[in-house]
């Protein structure tokens, strides 16, 4: 079993900036792709990034590109997402997910940390 923990997020001006951290305990997180998603309200679940397990391979959203950025480190069972440029827009629940390489699907969520963006 994987637990996923958030942290980090809050209330900021747009314009500013945010690191989200998520932190996974259980075995295996070097294994795992790992992936930001965000909902925000009436709205459906997206993703906003991912990661492959060793780092060396990131994938965005068009509206996050250029704005944010993914990172790990396994070695603390650690995930970030830093958001530069922050807009209202970007205002949701934003959440880490964890998929084991052999799915083809996010297998493990966390909470969810609410951004909320004013302009």
């Amino acid at each position: 079993q994987v637990q996923l923990v958030e942290s980090g997020g809050g209330l900021v001006q747009a314009g500013g900036s945010l690191r989200l951290s998520c932190v996974a305990s259980g075995r295996a997180f070097s294994s795992f792709l790992m992936g930001w998603f965000r909902q925000a309200p009436g709205k459906e679940r997206e993703v906003v990034a991912a990661i492959s397990w060793s780092g060396d391979s990131t994938t965005y959203a068009d509206s996050v590109k250029g704005r944010c950025t993914i990172s790990r480190d396994n070695a603390k069972n650690t995930v970030y997402l830093q958001m530069n440029s922050l807009k209202p827009e970007d205002t949701a629940v934003y959440y880490c997910a964890a998929r084991p390489g052999y799915l083809a699907s996010y297998q493990y969520w966390g909470q969810g940390t609410q951004v909320t963006v004013s302009s």
